[in-house]
């Protein structure tokens, strides 16, 4: 989960990345530019999570989430801050308290226990088979949807996608019997679940006029607070008094440098203008394609194994997303 990422859908984004449609009037962009911003999006959102696994193993894995996204947020309110932003509603100067505190309660359960989560079960869970538990996100969202006051009933589509995607989750963390392979860490797929159904409810509270109106300055306010909650949790946790600089390696700084550069502000730039120059429906074909790019990197760079129980819950669960996705535009 980036994210924010980034957020956003396997990975779903706060509103500030997640909501929208074209914006009316906008100028069509070429198909090579769209192209161009479609693949970022794929690539750089489905290698964080092998980046998230690399910066982790020397890195305390709150203090590494949590810097990483107060940076990140540090830089995007700067960009607010440019000549001309307030003219074009991205200052900063109209925000209120009320919504500071909603985009920092949205920042708290899309950034602290959302990718919270994801950093910690990667611990105990491959990187690739994280990010195919974090792909129970739309699976989430319609429960909760369905779940509310005067919620929408899902279509028949949507429920045959919903216990397509339960089958998937069962192929992937279940006995060790299925798919001939060794089973997945109970506890760190049960926290990456926990973590993926925060980031639904996050996602469904992003999309309230609470929040600033600027999507930069609610995905700045959002980063911001939900690093410092994680940066809060890796000092209660304890992971300052057992960090040494002397001992984060080249490639943990890397890839915490990746994931504050791309992760957080190239996907996020991206996937804000193609919001703005094609359909939300299109844009959120990521979520299809992040897991198979997690799961590659995965083994390309990281040798983590590629089971039959993986291939099978991969393309059961993608299918699942597809199923639900387009479902729900039904």
């Amino acid at each position: 989960m980036t994210h924010v990422s980034a957020t956003t859908t396997t990975s779903p984004p706060p509103r500030s990345i997640a909501a929208g449609a074209p914006s009316p009037g906008a100028p069509a962009a070429p198909a090579w530019q769209v192209w161009t911003g479609l693949w970022i999006v794929y690539l750089v959102w489905g290698s964080t999570y092998l980046a998230i696994r690399f910066a982790i193993e020397t890195l305390p894995p709150f203090l590494m989430a949590g810097t990483r996204f107060l940076v990140a947020g540090a830089l995007l309110l700067g960009w607010t801050m440019r000549p001309g932003a307030e003219r074009r509603d991205e200052g900063i100067a109209r925000l209120t308290l009320s919504q500071i505190v909603w985009a920092s309660i949205v920042g708290a359960l899309l950034l602290f226990a959302g990718n919270g989560a994801v950093v910690w079960g990667e611990q105990l869970v491959p990187s690739g088979v994280v990010s195919l538990l974090v792909a129970a996100v739309p699976i989430w969202m319609v429960l909760l949807d369905w779940a509310r006051r005067g919620g929408k009933r899902p279509t028949t589509m949507v429920v045959a996608g919903l216990v397509t995607g339960v089958v998937g989750l069962v192929i992937l963390v279940g006995p060790a019997g299925i798919g001939g392979a060794h089973g997945i860490d109970r506890t760190g797929a049960a926290v990456v679940l926990g973590g993926s159904l925060s980031w639904a409810v996050g996602s469904i509270l992003s999309k309230s006029s609470r929040l600033p109106r600027s999507p930069i300055v609610a995905t700045a306010v959002e980063m911001l607070a939900g690093g410092a909650f994680l940066v809060g949790g890796g000092l209660a946790t304890g992971e300052l008094g057992s960090f040494s600089l002397a001992h984060v390696s080249t490639r943990s700084l890397l890839a915490w440098g990746y994931l504050v550069a791309f992760g957080s502000l190239v996907g996020f730039t991206a996937y804000i203008w193609l919001l703005g120059k094609v359909s939300a429906a299109r844009v959120a074909t990521y979520a299809y394609v992040n897991p198979i790019v997690a799961v590659f990197l995965g083994w390309a760079l990281a040798s983590e194994p590629i089971t039959a129980r993986t291939v099978a819950a991969a393309a059961v669960i993608v299918l699942a997303v597809a199923m639900i996705t387009a479902g729900r535009k039904s």
